[in-house]
């Protein structure tokens, strides 16, 4: 009796973990349990902001990116690429590029507009679109984003575990097919959470963490190096 009672515990238990952890993943998923964050001065980090306050609100541009990158997390467009006359998808959709083009929009800027500009005056610089730009698609591409904002932006540490150089606003590429934000949010060992749109149900995760292996591109965008600037009218 008691033998067979050790070996229905054993089974029970065998059983049980994995079920548990399943509950866990589904409740982490769906953000039905919520997340424990830490701050930058969690960890004596001084949180840095932008010079430039572009679109005069009061807010500085890195916090201003950052903002518009939580404010298309938060309304989790449905993800889909939909090619669209104008470039621009309705907000309910969309990919991981929409969501940093939105984000710069709540700074003022045209993302569109500027990566136009860069490519109608460098077109070598742009293999997908050297011989023929197309303004409907080309800021809504990885490749071409990561070429821009390598020219423009300035290019930081792909070392996640240098945490100080992760700042909020910050842009960061992975291999050429994904991008996202940097969060103010942090996990306990300090690395950042990442704002991007993988069609995930919760865009403001451990991206950064899960990705990690493929980033390729480790951006801070600094209007005041920049000549030509273009409003999001």
């Amino acid at each position: 009796m008691k033998k067979r009672r050790v070996i229905f515990l054993i089974v029970f238990v065998i059983l049980m973990v994995p079920l548990a952890l399943g509950v866990k993943f589904l409740l982490e998923y769906f953000a039905l349990i919520p997340y424990k964050y830490y701050k930058a001065e969690d960890f004596n980090i001084e949180t840095i902001h932008s010079s430039v306050d572009f679109n005069d609100n009061g807010v500085d541009d890195y916090t201003d990116i950052l903002l518009g990158a939580r404010k298309d997390a938060e309304n989790k467009p449905r993800y889909d690429g939909e090619y669209f006359i104008g470039g621009y998808p309705p907000d309910d959709m969309g990919v991981c590029t929409d969501l940093v083009w939105r984000a710069f929009k709540n700074a003022g800027y045209s993302l569109k507009d500027m990566v136009d500009e860069d490519i109608e005056n460098n077109k070598e610089l742009y293999p997908l679109t050297d011989e023929k730009p197309d303004p409907n698609i080309d800021f809504r591409r990885v490749q071409d984003l990561k070429i821009y904002f390598s020219r423009v932006a300035t290019s930081l540490t792909l070392d996640i575990y240098d945490i100080k150089e992760w700042q909020p606003g910050d842009i960061v590429i992975f291999g050429s097919y994904h991008i996202g934000i940097i969060s103010d949010k942090r996990f306990k060992n300090g690395i950042p959470y990442l704002l991007h749109n993988g069609g995930q149900y919760n865009r403001e995760d451990n991206g950064l963490i899960s990705f990690s292996y493929d980033i390729s591109g480790h951006y801070r965008f600094d209007a005041s190096k920049i000549v030509s600037l273009i409003h999001f009218n």
